[in-house]
Protein backbone atom coordinates (compact mmCIF):
# COMPACT_ATOMS: atom_id res chain seq x y z
CA UNK A 1 0.00 0.00 0.00
CA UNK A 2 1.14 3.84 -0.71
CA UNK A 3 2.06 5.51 2.69
CA UNK A 4 -0.46 8.47 2.60
CA UNK A 5 1.50 11.06 3.39
CA UNK A 6 4.69 12.19 0.83
CA UNK A 7 7.92 11.05 3.01
CA UNK A 8 10.37 13.79 3.23
CA UNK A 9 12.54 13.99 -0.32
CA UNK A 10 16.15 12.72 -0.26
CA UNK A 11 18.14 16.45 -1.34
CA UNK A 12 15.19 18.46 -0.71
CA UNK A 13 16.85 21.37 -0.50
CA UNK A 14 17.71 21.57 -3.76
CA UNK A 15 14.94 23.58 -5.59
CA UNK A 16 13.27 22.20 -8.60
CA UNK A 17 9.21 22.38 -9.97
CA UNK A 18 7.55 19.69 -8.00
CA UNK A 19 3.74 18.96 -9.70
CA UNK A 20 1.02 19.94 -8.03
CA UNK A 21 -0.79 16.84 -6.07
CA UNK A 22 -2.92 14.56 -7.36
CA UNK A 23 -6.27 14.89 -8.46
CA UNK A 24 -4.66 17.30 -10.97
CA UNK A 25 -6.61 19.10 -13.44
CA UNK A 26 -3.98 20.21 -15.67
CA UNK A 27 -0.34 18.57 -16.32
CA UNK A 28 -1.96 15.32 -16.48
CA UNK A 29 0.14 12.26 -17.42
CA UNK A 30 -0.51 9.13 -18.51
CA UNK A 31 1.38 6.13 -19.32
CA UNK A 32 1.54 2.35 -21.57
CA UNK A 33 1.09 -0.44 -20.01
CA UNK A 34 1.64 -3.71 -21.02
CA UNK A 35 1.98 -3.83 -25.39
CA UNK A 36 5.67 -3.46 -26.71
CA UNK A 37 6.85 -4.80 -22.91
CA UNK A 38 4.69 -6.70 -20.81
CA UNK A 39 4.57 -4.66 -17.78
CA UNK A 40 3.49 -7.40 -15.51
CA UNK A 41 1.74 -6.68 -12.02
CA UNK A 42 4.84 -7.24 -10.26
CA UNK A 43 6.59 -4.30 -12.03
CA UNK A 44 3.74 -1.98 -12.24
CA UNK A 45 3.72 -2.37 -8.35
CA UNK A 46 7.60 -1.54 -7.82
CA UNK A 47 7.03 0.89 -10.69
CA UNK A 48 4.46 2.79 -8.89
CA UNK A 49 5.65 2.72 -5.12
CA UNK A 50 8.71 4.62 -6.54
CA UNK A 51 7.17 6.96 -9.19
CA UNK A 52 3.55 6.90 -8.65
CA UNK A 53 2.96 10.07 -7.68
CA UNK A 54 4.23 11.77 -11.08
CA UNK A 55 1.71 10.28 -13.00
CA UNK A 56 -1.86 9.93 -13.33
CA UNK A 57 -2.99 7.67 -15.79
CA UNK A 58 -2.31 3.80 -16.79
CA UNK A 59 -3.39 2.64 -19.85
CA UNK A 60 -3.85 -0.72 -21.20
CA UNK A 61 -2.45 -0.54 -24.66
CA UNK A 62 -3.50 -2.79 -27.96
CA UNK A 63 -6.31 -4.75 -25.83
CA UNK A 64 -3.62 -6.18 -23.74
CA UNK A 65 -6.60 -6.82 -21.30
CA UNK A 66 -8.29 -9.26 -23.22
CA UNK A 67 -5.02 -11.47 -22.41
CA UNK A 68 -5.32 -11.61 -18.51
CA UNK A 69 -7.52 -13.43 -16.07
CA UNK A 70 -10.39 -11.09 -14.71
CA UNK A 71 -9.22 -11.36 -11.32
CA UNK A 72 -5.83 -9.99 -12.16
CA UNK A 73 -7.15 -7.23 -14.39
CA UNK A 74 -8.86 -6.25 -11.32
CA UNK A 75 -5.91 -6.35 -9.67
CA UNK A 76 -4.33 -3.87 -11.63
CA UNK A 77 -7.23 -1.68 -11.41
CA UNK A 78 -7.58 -1.63 -7.54
CA UNK A 79 -3.69 -0.86 -7.54
CA UNK A 80 -3.49 1.81 -9.76
CA UNK A 81 -6.77 3.27 -7.38
CA UNK A 82 -4.70 2.62 -4.49
CA UNK A 83 -2.05 5.08 -6.23
CA UNK A 84 -4.87 7.84 -7.31
CA UNK A 85 -4.50 6.63 -10.69
CA UNK A 86 -7.15 6.43 -12.99
CA UNK A 87 -6.82 3.49 -15.55
CA UNK A 88 -7.76 3.61 -19.23
CA UNK A 89 -9.07 0.68 -21.87
CA UNK A 90 -6.72 2.42 -24.93
CA UNK A 91 -8.34 2.46 -27.76
CA UNK A 92 -9.84 -1.20 -28.37
CA UNK A 93 -13.13 -0.84 -28.62
CA UNK A 94 -11.86 -0.22 -32.25
CA UNK A 95 -11.46 -3.91 -32.63
CA UNK A 96 -14.51 -4.48 -30.05
CA UNK A 97 -16.65 -3.06 -32.69
CA UNK A 98 -16.10 -6.17 -35.25
CA UNK A 99 -18.10 -8.19 -33.54
CA UNK A 100 -21.24 -5.92 -33.44
CA UNK A 101 -23.05 -2.88 -31.18
CA UNK A 102 -24.17 -5.50 -28.77
CA UNK A 103 -20.69 -6.47 -27.83
CA UNK A 104 -19.52 -2.97 -27.59
CA UNK A 105 -22.19 -2.76 -24.83
CA UNK A 106 -21.66 -5.97 -23.28
CA UNK A 107 -17.63 -4.44 -23.48
CA UNK A 108 -18.16 -1.13 -21.70
CA UNK A 109 -20.61 -3.02 -18.62
CA UNK A 110 -17.19 -5.14 -18.27
CA UNK A 111 -15.04 -2.14 -18.28
CA UNK A 112 -17.08 -0.77 -15.50
CA UNK A 113 -17.20 -3.69 -13.63
CA UNK A 114 -13.47 -4.37 -13.81
CA UNK A 115 -12.45 -1.14 -12.26
CA UNK A 116 -11.99 0.86 -15.61
CA UNK A 117 -12.16 4.37 -15.36
CA UNK A 118 -11.49 5.87 -18.81
CA UNK A 119 -12.75 4.43 -22.18
CA UNK A 120 -10.89 5.74 -25.26
CA UNK A 121 -12.95 5.88 -28.32
CA UNK A 122 -10.02 5.49 -31.39
CA UNK A 123 -10.52 4.92 -35.02
CA UNK A 124 -6.79 5.12 -36.05
CA UNK A 125 -7.43 1.35 -37.50
CA UNK A 126 -10.85 1.19 -38.57
CA UNK A 127 -12.98 3.79 -40.77
CA UNK A 128 -15.55 4.15 -37.99
CA UNK A 129 -18.21 7.02 -38.78
CA UNK A 130 -17.81 9.80 -37.01
CA UNK A 131 -21.98 9.60 -35.58
CA UNK A 132 -20.52 6.34 -34.63
CA UNK A 133 -17.62 7.39 -32.39
CA UNK A 134 -20.08 10.20 -31.25
CA UNK A 135 -22.77 7.66 -29.93
CA UNK A 136 -19.94 5.36 -28.37
CA UNK A 137 -19.01 8.33 -26.47
CA UNK A 138 -22.19 9.38 -25.10
CA UNK A 139 -22.94 5.72 -24.34
CA UNK A 140 -19.91 5.79 -21.77
CA UNK A 141 -21.37 8.39 -19.88
CA UNK A 142 -24.49 7.14 -19.49
CA UNK A 143 -22.97 4.01 -17.47
CA UNK A 144 -21.10 6.81 -15.82
CA UNK A 145 -17.76 6.17 -17.12
CA UNK A 146 -15.34 8.77 -18.64
CA UNK A 147 -14.50 8.96 -22.49
CA UNK A 148 -11.46 10.42 -24.41
CA UNK A 149 -12.18 10.35 -27.79
CA UNK A 150 -8.65 9.70 -29.76
CA UNK A 151 -8.55 11.97 -33.10
CA UNK A 152 -5.70 11.52 -35.56
CA UNK A 153 -4.45 13.45 -38.64
CA UNK A 154 -3.45 9.80 -40.49
CA UNK A 155 -6.19 7.96 -41.70
CA UNK A 156 -5.56 3.57 -41.21
CA UNK A 157 -2.58 4.07 -38.85
CA UNK A 158 -2.20 3.02 -34.83
CA UNK A 159 -1.13 0.94 -32.71
CA UNK A 160 2.61 1.33 -33.67
CA UNK A 161 2.25 0.98 -37.06
CA UNK A 162 5.56 2.56 -37.90
CA UNK A 163 5.52 4.11 -40.89
CA UNK A 164 8.76 5.24 -42.38
CA UNK A 165 8.66 8.63 -43.73
CA UNK A 166 4.75 8.04 -44.66
CA UNK A 167 4.47 6.74 -48.05
CA UNK A 168 2.37 8.44 -50.26
CA UNK A 169 -0.59 5.37 -49.83
CA UNK A 170 -1.17 7.05 -46.36
CA UNK A 171 -4.08 9.60 -46.65
CA UNK A 172 -3.95 12.54 -44.49
CA UNK A 173 -7.38 14.56 -43.18
CA UNK A 174 -7.60 18.01 -43.16
CA UNK A 175 -7.07 20.09 -40.56
CA UNK A 176 -10.45 21.28 -41.04
CA UNK A 177 -11.54 17.71 -40.90
CA UNK A 178 -9.13 17.16 -37.68
CA UNK A 179 -11.01 19.91 -36.17
CA UNK A 180 -14.83 19.10 -36.61
CA UNK A 181 -14.54 15.84 -35.02
CA UNK A 182 -12.89 17.46 -32.04
CA UNK A 183 -15.91 19.67 -31.57
CA UNK A 184 -18.62 16.88 -31.62
CA UNK A 185 -16.65 15.23 -29.17
CA UNK A 186 -16.80 18.69 -27.14
CA UNK A 187 -20.49 18.30 -28.03
CA UNK A 188 -21.01 15.40 -26.84
CA UNK A 189 -19.39 16.00 -23.43
CA UNK A 190 -16.04 14.59 -23.63
CA UNK A 191 -13.87 15.77 -21.73
CA UNK A 192 -9.93 15.77 -23.20
CA UNK A 193 -9.83 14.51 -25.88
CA UNK A 194 -6.51 12.08 -27.29
CA UNK A 195 -4.25 12.97 -30.11
CA UNK A 196 -2.71 10.15 -31.74
CA UNK A 197 0.86 11.17 -33.26
CA UNK A 198 1.17 9.55 -36.14
CA UNK A 199 1.31 12.00 -38.68
CA UNK A 200 2.31 14.19 -36.52
CA UNK A 201 5.89 13.47 -34.94
CA UNK A 202 5.76 9.75 -34.60
CA UNK A 203 8.54 8.21 -37.18
CA UNK A 204 9.39 12.02 -38.53
CA UNK A 205 12.61 13.49 -38.03
CA UNK A 206 12.00 16.67 -35.60
CA UNK A 207 12.35 19.02 -38.84
CA UNK A 208 9.36 17.17 -40.64
CA UNK A 209 7.00 17.06 -37.40
CA UNK A 210 3.97 19.43 -37.92
CA UNK A 211 4.02 21.39 -36.01
CA UNK A 212 2.00 23.52 -37.92
CA UNK A 213 -1.28 21.67 -36.67
CA UNK A 214 -0.26 21.23 -33.07
CA UNK A 215 0.08 24.86 -32.80
CA UNK A 216 -2.78 25.54 -34.70
CA UNK A 217 -5.15 23.40 -32.77
CA UNK A 218 -3.77 24.91 -29.40
CA UNK A 219 -4.53 28.54 -30.43
CA UNK A 220 -7.99 27.27 -31.27
CA UNK A 221 -9.36 24.95 -28.74
CA UNK A 222 -6.30 25.53 -25.80
CA UNK A 223 -3.90 22.82 -24.75
CA UNK A 224 -5.87 21.82 -21.77
CA UNK A 225 -8.56 20.11 -24.37
CA UNK A 226 -6.13 17.47 -25.59
CA UNK A 227 -3.75 14.39 -24.24
CA UNK A 228 -1.08 14.61 -26.64
CA UNK A 229 0.30 11.27 -27.61
CA UNK A 230 4.33 12.13 -27.02
CA UNK A 231 5.91 8.31 -26.30
CA UNK A 232 9.60 9.19 -27.16
CA UNK A 233 12.20 11.23 -25.57
CA UNK A 234 12.44 14.10 -28.04
CA UNK A 235 8.53 14.86 -28.58
CA UNK A 236 8.11 14.97 -24.92
CA UNK A 237 10.51 17.41 -24.49
CA UNK A 238 9.38 19.78 -27.36
CA UNK A 239 5.61 19.76 -26.07
CA UNK A 240 7.19 20.97 -22.29
CA UNK A 241 9.52 23.60 -23.80
CA UNK A 242 6.92 25.24 -26.15
CA UNK A 243 3.50 24.66 -23.93
CA UNK A 244 5.13 24.08 -20.22
CA UNK A 245 4.65 22.03 -17.47
CA UNK A 246 0.47 22.22 -17.44
CA UNK A 247 0.16 20.33 -20.88
CA UNK A 248 -1.30 16.65 -20.41
CA UNK A 249 0.96 14.06 -22.51
CA UNK A 250 0.81 10.50 -22.92
CA UNK A 251 4.00 8.51 -22.40
CA UNK A 252 5.77 4.97 -21.92
CA UNK A 253 6.63 3.64 -18.87
CA UNK A 254 9.89 3.66 -19.54
CA UNK A 255 10.39 7.27 -19.75
CA UNK A 256 8.40 8.39 -16.43
CA UNK A 257 11.56 8.84 -14.95
CA UNK A 258 13.23 11.32 -17.61
CA UNK A 259 9.96 12.99 -18.36
CA UNK A 260 9.69 14.22 -14.55
CA UNK A 261 13.40 14.80 -14.64
CA UNK A 262 12.32 17.60 -17.42
CA UNK A 263 9.06 18.21 -16.08
CA UNK A 264 10.57 19.58 -12.28
CA UNK A 265 13.66 21.18 -14.56
CA UNK A 266 15.82 18.71 -11.98
CA UNK A 267 18.06 17.72 -14.92
CA UNK A 268 18.62 18.12 -18.75
CA UNK A 269 16.82 21.05 -19.96
CA UNK A 270 19.71 23.56 -20.48
CA UNK A 271 17.52 26.44 -19.48
CA UNK A 272 18.30 25.12 -15.99
CA UNK A 273 21.85 26.62 -16.13
CA UNK A 274 21.18 29.88 -18.44
CA UNK A 275 22.24 33.08 -16.82
CA UNK A 276 23.42 31.22 -13.14
CA UNK A 277 26.91 31.84 -11.56
CA UNK A 278 28.77 28.85 -11.51
CA UNK A 279 31.39 28.75 -9.32
CA UNK A 280 32.81 26.64 -5.96
CA UNK A 281 34.47 28.46 -3.48
CA UNK A 282 35.07 25.93 -0.22
CA UNK A 283 33.47 27.57 2.83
Amino acid sequence: MPAQASPQKAFDFLKIDMPLKKPRKTGIIEFRGPYYTSVSYGYLKDLLEDWGEYVDGYKFAGGSMRLLSKTRVKQITQLCHQHKIYVSTGGFVERVIVEGSEIVDKYLRECKNLGFDVIEVSSGLASIPLEDKVAIVRQVQKIGLKPKPEVSMMIGAGAGTHIAGYEESMKMRSFDDFAAEVRAHQKAGAGVIMVESEGLTEDLPPEKWRKDVIEKLVDIFGYETFMFEASDPPVFKWYLTKFGRDVNLFIDHSQIVEFTAWRTKLWGDSTIWEGKELHYKPR
